[in-house]
């Protein structure tokens, strides 16, 4: 029986995946936590083969806790279950540890053939982003200005690309809007970039945004 974590902040998201797994026959959710600090302090106190991992939640992102759950359990496969195109965060979260990056939108028969295959010991890798690490690999991403950033200010950089004010991301992060302004501040140096103007530019040039 393949041990499942589910590390989201909606219930309503929580309780779908546990019926789509359980249905399955083969694994199960044994246990679920609505924030990415929750999610590490089960993994720290009990065993798990899989965990699925929202990347936006309050507080500590998905991103910002990959690396600690690899850390915890060197055999833990994390599988990246996010609202997110994979334009934004595929390649970012494969990099990080990740062991498969699904949309929330992809059908459930796809989510069991990812836990499937990740439990087997394999990477779960659709064709689409197949393409987008070759691509990756071709042109050297890591040249490209929006890779200097860290997982979070990647995710303000998003927020702000898809027209969002710093208010707005402050209260949807649950930070400060200093907090948020000091990150928008960071970015923007590493880019070269100016104004939010810029930013929501370049993100539709690079497809990051749509």
């Amino acid at each position: 029986m393949i041990r499942i974590l589910v590390v989201d902040d909606h219930g309503i998201v929580r309780k779908g995946l546990r019926q789509v797994v359980e249905e399955a026959g083969d694994m199960e959710v044994s246990a679920e936590a609505e924030n990415a600090e929750a999610g590490l302090d089960l993994v720290r106190t009990r065993e798990f083969d899989i965990v699925i991992l929202d990347i936006s939640m309050p507080g500590r992102g998905g991103l910002d806790v990959l690396r600690d759950l690899k850390k915890e359990g060197r055999a833990l496969k994390v599988i990246v279950l996010s609202m997110h195109p994979e334009e934004q965060y595929a390649i970012r979260s494969l990099r990080d540890g990740a062991s498969a990056y699904l949309t929330k939108s992809c059908p459930p028969e796809e989510l069991l053939l990812a836990i499937r295959t990740v439990a087997s010991g394999k990477k779960y890798v659709t064709p689409s982003i197949a393409q987008k690490l070759a691509e990756y690999v071709e042109i050297d991403a890591q040249a490209a200005p929006h890779e200097k950033l860290s997982n979070r200010e990647m995710q303000i950089f998003l927020l702000i690309g898809s027209g969002k004010q710093v208010s707005h991301i402050a209260e949807e992060l649950h930070l400060s809007v200093k907090t948020v302004s000091t990150y928008r501040t960071r970015l923007l140096e590493k880019m070269g970039l100016e104004t939010n103007v810029e930013v929501i530019r370049y993100a539709l040039q690079r497809k990051l945004v749509q």
